[in-house]
């Protein structure tokens, strides 16, 4: 390794064109955004990122300061967790990131590209610090900066296959979280809570809405861009961004995605499962799946970092009207689950950030991977 990035072209059929992405603003010609309008520190500092963190943090406050005589049996309720069920959730939980790696190198290949799926778990874990940081889920944009800072890949094709990635995930949380609900609750189907009827609905939209969007895209997107008095960067930046959204997955590919997606929110269930054991609460497996897939869907919200507030009083909420776990239990269970989902990442977070290479374009191995375009006829 030198420190600068390695790239292997394979000739396999004609080249892929070269490009020159501009990540962020599509009208620039620079291949990467500068450093410092990607760096974490400065995205901190914004005011609107302080305000996304100290608002819910207020209200998260409040709500604790109305309800003291019941938070103030949480602290009791910590300290008395078990300890071997706690490890047991993190280690599960950090089994998922290499599972990602290896679905978004998957997803890297179809576009086009092949790397490791050493390095596609790094960056994608570099990425969740991000997102539990910083709102507007901006960890997608970082994680397609920096695989285009090491390696010369279009880093638009490349949040394709990020977005891609978040479609697949919203669909297997809404599905998961549907099916994990019906298992659960099939005894009384017809007397189920009002907000359990809701999170129902809302994922069987949730789920067909995502598909219609897919279908329009596909079939429609070009066609209406086309349309529209933009700049020609711009209209090149869709193209590009489709180009690794569709082809990041392909029929033969598919089942493996769905797999190891599956696998990944089952690390997911697990890790809420084992720390509702801990606290001495026992929801099963579908019911600590359909929990974990609510707090899931609520991150989707990109207001604050990691969902912050949302999440907490989402999941709280379901725990004590849905299964009838006492207050100061469900608040109990929601904070270790969060420490170990959302503060975890923050501390190994940081930690890896620093001594990894990746922010600074330390370089990586990335195979670009042409295509053969077959002649007419």
């Amino acid at each position: 390794m030198t420190g600068q990035p390695e790239h292997h072209r394979h000739p396999i059929g004609e080249p892929l064109a070269e490009e020159a992405d501009a990540l962020i603003h599509p009208e620039t010609a620079v291949e990467v955004p500068p450093p410092e309008q990607m760096s974490i520190i400065a995205r901190i500092r914004q005011p609107r990122t302080i305000l996304s963190i100290l608002v819910p943090l207020v209200i998260l406050a409040v709500a604790v300061w109305f309800n003291r005589d019941d938070m103030a049996k949480v602290p009791g309720q910590i300290a008395h967790a078990n300890g071997g069920f706690v490890l047991l959730a993190f280690l599960i939980y950090y089994l998922g990131f290499p599972l990602r790696g290896w679905r978004w190198t998957k997803l890297l290949f179809g576009a086009g590209y092949r790397v490791l799926v050493k390095d596609g778990t790094e960056i994608l874990f570099l990425s969740w610090l991000v997102n539990c940081v910083v709102p507007a889920k901006l960890g997608d944009i970082y994680r397609a900066y920096l695989l285009k800072l090491n390696s010369p890949v279009s880093a638009t094709k490349t949040l394709g296959t990020v977005f891609m990635e978040r479609i697949l995930d919203l669909i297997a949380i809404a599905a998961l979280g549907l099916m994990a609900g019906y298992w659960y609750f099939r005894n009384r189907l017809f007397d189920l809570p009002g907000s359990v009827q809701f999170i129902f609905a809302f994922g069987v939209v949730v789920i067909l809405a995502l598909i219609v969007a897919l279908v329009v895209m596909r079939n429609f997107g070009r066609r209406v861009i086309s349309l529209l008095p933009l700049p020609h960067r711009v209209v090149d930046f869709y193209d590009r961004f489709e180009e690794g959204v569709f082809s990041s997955v392909g029929l033969r590919g598919l089942p493996m995605l769905g797999i190891l997606t599956g696998l990944i929110w089952l690390t997911e269930a697990m890790r809420l499962y084992f720390v509702t054991r801990a606290l001495g609460s026992d929801l099963g497996i579908s019911g600590s799946m359909f929990v974990a897939l609510v707090g899931s869907l609520l991150t989707a919200i990109p207001f604050t970092p990691a969902g912050l507030g949302l999440v907490e009083v989402g999941m709280t909420g379901v725990l004590s009207t849905v299964f009838r776990v006492a207050s100061p239990q469900a608040a109990a269970i929601v904070l270790v689950d969060r420490a170990i989902s959302v503060f975890s990442i923050v501390l190994l977070g940081s930690i890896a950030y620093l001594v990894s290479s990746k922010p600074r374009g330390g370089g990586m191995r990335v195979d670009e991977l042409t295509r053969i375009v077959p002649e007419p006829g």
